[in-house]
């Protein structure tokens, strides 16, 4: 081919969030995914920062799922002039509403309450983006059937695998042709395993040049025993002892599962029936969208018609603010899902609050926890934590916290390289993204050990040239 293909890492590069990849090709700019920066404050304060590109010079952006991490700097892009078409599947145009709408209205919150405390540093405290913003960029929104190949630019098409990470999340190919030949770059965005009781496993990728992976788990393996029997132990330990049990869990993934899976273990008769409420407006949206698309899920969608085929017998919504701060204060036994997953924020340090001191209590961590977030410091000390820090005051922690890896969404480093073996020819590149940097090392010397492939991990905004 004449013209090169240029791939930056805008973010991504040495973690779990922000990610952005910059491709270019015939004078043309494509962002794969375009996230926010989450953690410690340090990394959010990248998500004020432009990106090192002109936005309105950006040919397009392709997403491969609805997650904050990989669609949040969106209405950002936009107020920096960003006006191309946004490449998505159905089901991540769907949930991308709900998320990009909800965390505006966040933002906006959080900024008012900011000028209202004058807890800011700034004399006017500004949201990140808007509601307008968000408004605004999802009418740039393209939602797109997978498996086709469909041409989004001079020589550039784009085709879409499940990836089974969540409802839309999809495997990216573009192929870039020119000259009468051509090239395929893959991207995996976050990939799902075979053990998810819902959602269908990832699709198999037969070929590639150029393949970008994640890493999230990649130097790590989560247990094999049966993930929902391990659940039920623990849901059982806590119920049997009078206890509440919340579990953080992201709005958009991991709650579907948890709701099902306890629905399940009660009909089987592995734990007592218990009052279940889900204290998250954005996970009961979720919910409407998971219910719609089919072409993801294992179960299909026989519960519509008959809900006790998916809910737990006293499941309830908490849609109100009042109806959250009820759940707060119900006696035991009971079950709590609600969001952030990785305790940044939200309804959950309302009930963390309230229930850490008991030690009838329970905290179940069902998801990653990213360096930096206050899950992730809960995760790794709450054997030697007396207290938590929750909205300026020290809570007691006496409260058992449980983490199960295998309810993870991610993939691990075996599930990932049976996935890689079913390639029927050899990438020419592997790069190694969306992992921290210990993660991303051990994934690339894995791949390059078992597969014999190049593997090399990403770079901050380095130019890789192919």
């Amino acid at each position: 081919m004449v013209d090169p293909i240029k791939l930056q890492f805008l973010g991504a590069y040495a973690g779990v969030t922000g990610s952005k990849t910059l491709v270019e090709f015939h004078k043309q700019k494509l962002l794969i995914d375009c996230g926010l920066f989450q953690g410690p404050a340090e990394l959010r304060q990248l998500n004020w920062s432009n990106l090192p590109v002109e936005a309105a010079s950006i040919h397009a952006v392709v997403l491969t799922h609805a997650h904050l991490d990989h669609v949040g700097y969106l209405p950002r892009l936009y107020n920096q002039g960003f006006r191309g078409p946004i490449y998505c599947s159905e089901g991540t145009y769907e949930l991308a509403q709900i998320i990009l709408m909800d965390s505006a209205h966040l933002e906006e919150e959080l900024a008012d309450y900011a000028e209202r405390s004058r807890y800011s540093n700034h004399e006017n405290p500004k949201p990140l983006f808007s509601v307008h913003d968000a408004e605004s960029v999802l009418k740039l929104f393209q939602a797109k059937p997978r498996d086709q190949w469909l041409n989004i630019g001079q020589g550039i098409s784009l085709r879409y695998r499940r990836a089974g990470h969540i409802i839309g999340a999809s495997i990216t190919q573009l192929m870039f042709t020119a000259d009468q030949s051509s090239k395929t770059f893959t991207f995996t965005g976050d990939i799902g395993h075979t053990r998810s009781m819902i959602l269908k496993a990832p699709e198999a990728v037969l070929d590639t040049d150029v393949l970008v992976i994640e890493s999230t788990y990649g130097n790590r393996l989560h247990s094999r025993e049966d993930c929902c029997h391990e659940f039920g132990q623990h849901l059982k330990r806590a119920l049997d002892r009078g206890g509440v049990v919340v579990i953080p869990a992201f709005a958009v993934g991991r709650s579907q599962e948890v709701i099902y899976m306890i629905g399940y273990l009660e009909r089987a008769g592995l734990i007592p029936k218990v009052p279940v409420i889900l204290d998250s407006p954005m996970g009961e949206k979720a919910l409407e969208v998971f219910f719609s698309r089919e072409e993801d899920q294992i179960i299909g969608s026989s519960f519509l018609s008959d809900p006790d085929s998916f809910f737990p017998k006293k499941f309830e919504i908490s849609q109100t603010t009042d109806q959250s701060m009820l759940a707060t204060m119900m006696d035991g036994p009971a079950i709590v899902v609600s969001a952030s997953g990785m305790l940044s924020g939200g309804r959950v340090l309302h009930h963390l609050k309230k229930r850490l001191s008991d030690a009838r209590n329970m905290l179940i961590f069902t998801g990653y926890q990213a360096e930096g977030s206050k899950g992730r410091f809960l995760q790794d000390n709450s054997g030697s934590l007396k207290t938590l820090r929750i909205h300026h005051v020290e809570v007691e922690l006496a409260a058992e916290v449980v983490t199960l890896d295998n309810l993870s969404s991610h993939a691990d480093y075996e599930d990932m390289i049976l996935w890689l073996r079913k390639f029927q020819s050899q990438p020419s590149q592997v790069l190694v993204n969306h992992g921290n940097p210990e993660a991303q090392k051990a994934w690339a010397q894995r791949i390059e050990k078992e597969l014999g492939w190049q593997a090399t991990p990403a770079v901050q905004e380095q130019v890789w040239t192919f």
